[in-house]
């Protein structure tokens, strides 16, 4: 009981104090869709970013930012995988971070 009594304990502390991992009260919709917007402002289409841009991804060098370069136009982002430019393992890493314009 007393565990208990500590974890509500915790978590109330944590939820007063703002983690933003936590409980977020007061969000309104508008602040969730400015966070949003942010984060897709963020994203890199595959079809328009520079080598540069591409290497500033995780793990993504001269070799593989010019392999991306070189099978544009893409349609969809998995196509990385289809396409062999990319590992599995290394399209994990980024795969949220990278768009093509007009992709849902």
């Amino acid at each position: 009981m007393i565990r208990l009594g500590v974890f509500f304990v915790t978590c109330l502390l944590l939820a007063i104090a703002g983690d933003p991992g936590f409980l977020q009260f007061g969000s309104s919709p508008v602040v969730a869709t400015a966070a949003r917007s942010s984060q897709q402002a963020d994203l890199l289409d595959l079809n328009t970013a520079t080598a540069d841009q591409f290497k500033k991804l995780p793990r993504i060098d001269d070799v593989y930012a010019q392999k991306i370069i070189e099978g544009r136009p893409y349609q969809r982002k998995d196509e990385l995988l289809q396409k062999n430019i990319l590992p599995r393992w290394m399209y994990e890493q980024i795969k949220y971070k990278i768009i093509v314009a007009g992709q849902q």
